[in-house]
């Protein structure tokens, strides 16, 4: 049994809350069960030099946890001075997902920063924070569409989410909250579009390494668990 008594299959309750932000073009505060992230998209109406006469636009993300996000107060990275490991990690792999459904040529030379803070940490902040990020990034094409910037049907060629499974107790789980992030044998991060494309995949053994069966399993419960998200997210924008 898992310790919040779902089945297996059984995500937590998924909820997206639109323009929640006043000032950002798209925003979106996402809920994984007990985890929250707020997610805003930010537009400039340039792009990084390196991509400057290339006619191409770019989308890239910034993720942050707050310090009371989780159990004990976290020190703000900005007081150290520098990002750690993780933070990076996580923001490059959020930037990824967004831009492997985005046609840059389509966005022409502008840049959407989608900006994603954990408010409320319960497990899978960085699955929460794709999955949120692309109905802010949804919502800043559409702010742009309506002032006649850009074509959303043309910029967005699909849906991305993410979800997060993992091996807890022997039995493969989908949607890890911390209970079972923390002690599961093996956790892993799927990322995939709503086409069925598979994006990235994280996957690590935390004692004995996972078989070709259980990864196999993994991946059935993550299609299933990203074509329920990829509904959600369609309702959210309709």
């Amino acid at each position: 049994m898992r310790p919040s008594k779902r089945q297996p299959d059984e995500m937590r309750a998924i909820s997206f809350e639109r323009g929640i932000s006043k000032h950002a073009e798209g925003s979106c505060l996402v809920k994984f069960g007990d985890t929250q992230v707020l997610c805003t998209a930010s537009l400039e109406e340039k792009v990084p030099s390196w991509l400057r006469n290339s006619g191409k636009g770019w989308v890239t993300a910034e993720y942050g946890m707050l310090p009371r996000s989780t159990g004990d107060r976290m020190r703000r990275e900005a007081s150290s001075g520098k990002q750690g490991g993780r933070t990076l990690e996580i923001q490059r792999l959020i930037g990824r997902s967004l831009r492997s459904v985005v046609d840059l040529k389509a966005l022409g030379e502008m840049q959407i920063t989608v900006d994603c803070d954990v408010l409320q940490a319960d497990g899978g902040t960085r699955t929460a924070a794709i999955t949120g990020g692309f109905v802010a990034l949804h919502d800043c094409l559409s702010w742009m569409q309506a002032r006649h910037m850009v074509s959303v049907e043309r910029v967005l060629k699909d849906h991305v989410a993410a979800i997060s499974c993992g091996v807890y107790e022997d039995t493969p789980v989908l949607d890890l909250d911390y209970a079972e992030d923390s002690a599961a044998a093996t956790d892993a991060n799927f990322v995939m579009t709503g086409k069925g494309g598979i994006v990235e995949i994280q996957g690590t053994a935390e004692g004995e390494p996972f078989s070709e069966e259980q990864f196999q399993a993994l991946l059935a419960l993550a299609k299933t668990g990203i074509s329920r998200l990829v509904e959600l997210q369609k309702m959210a924008v309709s």
